[in-house]
């Protein structure tokens, strides 16, 4: 699926480069938080006992930015945490990477704080951000990190908070998710 550009194109008009059509890429955006500490899937107990879990007891978290096209491009990028600087510093490299493009986003805090929506006012030629209202799970990048939870935290203790970036860091993106 593509979309024309926005800023004035009719049906069948042509713009000034060599007379093609401009096209944008459609753009899926989403953020989440990687906590560090047991996250307790599934547990093998004897029957009649109960189970020892390891935990670290910490409250220290990470946040992975994430946004896919529908070509299959993606690109996740981590912080310290959600906010609008963070959120602004992720859009400028979607759009460094990307170009122009369709870009759907939820209902953030982050999303909504002034800077980005001055930031996304100023670049309104190359970025037209749709917000979904209630729509999360039609958006593939939640599905990427349910299963990358799964795989990267579910039952899985971590020696030391920067070994748990680390992994994060290493994550196996979109492809590995099953989105594409």
């Amino acid at each position: 699926l593509r979309m024309k550009r926005w800023s004035g194109l009719k049906k069948g008009s042509k713009s000034g480069k060599g007379g093609k059509k401009e096209w944008l890429g459609s753009i899926m955006e989403d953020e989440s938080i990687f906590v560090y500490d047991s996250v307790i899937r599934y547990v093998w107990a004897f029957r009649g006992s109960r189970p020892f879990i390891l935990t670290t007891g910490s409250h220290r978290r990470t946040c992975v930015f994430g946004a896919v096209s529908l070509e299959g491009k993606q690109l996740f990028r981590q912080y310290p945490k959600v906010n609008g600087r963070n959120f602004l510093a992720h859009l400028k490299m979607l759009k460094q990477k990307f170009g122009k493009m369709l870009l759907f986003l939820d209902r953030s805090r982050a999303h909504r704080n002034e800077e980005v929506k001055r930031w996304l006012k100023a670049n309104r030629k190359a970025v037209k951000e749709v917000v979904s209202h209630r729509q999360t799970g039609l958006n593939p990048v939640e599905e990427c990190w349910n299963l990358l939870k799964d795989e990267l935290v579910a039952n899985r203790l971590y020696c030391t908070f920067e070994e748990m970036k680390w992994a994060i860091s290493k994550l196996p993106q979109a492809k590995a998710c099953g989105v594409f």
